[in-house]
């Protein structure tokens, strides 16, 4: 959870990346990236669902994502998270995880682990609002089931061949678990401004 007194002061959000500087800036996955934004449109409901919230006094002005261009959940998390932003109308400022562990110390999972995605909304005045991690709630089920099918199906599998055979199995539920991601921000961010 944020602490009260956050690093990411209004000047510390400033020195994030935009999106299209995020992306040029990336060394790997560039490709799947650009597959997965332009892949992807919000729903015109869900687009003015999202600009409706950011139009409220203390609805989300701005976002936060930490990230890295390695990690499957960020490449086809952030550019829906950068879409959401653009449909409300707000800065995404976007930081890479391992050159900012500060940041990354204050949105834990659980408290102890580094996953990413994480997406912070803030409000025009800089309050926290609330942050995501990660994946949808589905994805996290799914995917633990298709690494136990795999290991249950080739005992003994060598961690590549086993990466291989896992990022085409979750790449086959990519369209079903980026639905999920909008659902669940939705439900966030109506849950955290009511």
């Amino acid at each position: 959870m944020a602490r009260e007194t956050s690093v990411v002061t209004p000047e510390r959000f400033s020195q994030g990346f935009d999106y299209p500087s995020y992306i040029d800036q990336i060394k790997v996955n560039k490709a799947r990236f650009e597959g997965f934004h332009g892949g992807f449109n919000l729903s015109p409901e869900d687009s003015a669902f999202f600009k409706e919230l950011a139009q409220r006094p203390n609805g989300p002005a701005k976002m936060m994502v930490i990230g890295e261009d390695w990690c499957g959940d960020v490449i086809r998390g952030l550019p829906i998270l950068a879409h959401i932003a653009d449909a409300a109308g707000i800065p995404i400022s976007i930081f890479p995880r391992d050159s900012h562990p500060d940041i990354m110390n204050e949105f834990l999972k659980d408290g102890k682990h580094m996953s990413i995605p994480v997406a912070v909304f803030y409000t025009a005045n800089h309050e926290y609002i609330c942050h995501w991690i990660e994946r949808p709630a589905v994805a996290a089920r799914e995917q633990s089931e298709i690494e136990k099918a795999i290991r249950d199906e080739t005992p003994g599998i060598d961690d590549q061949a086993f990466g291989r055979e896992r990022r085409a199995r979750t790449g086959a539920k990519a369209d079903d678990w980026i639905a999920a991601t909008v659902v669940e921000l939705k439900e966030l961010l109506a849950e955290s401004i009511a």
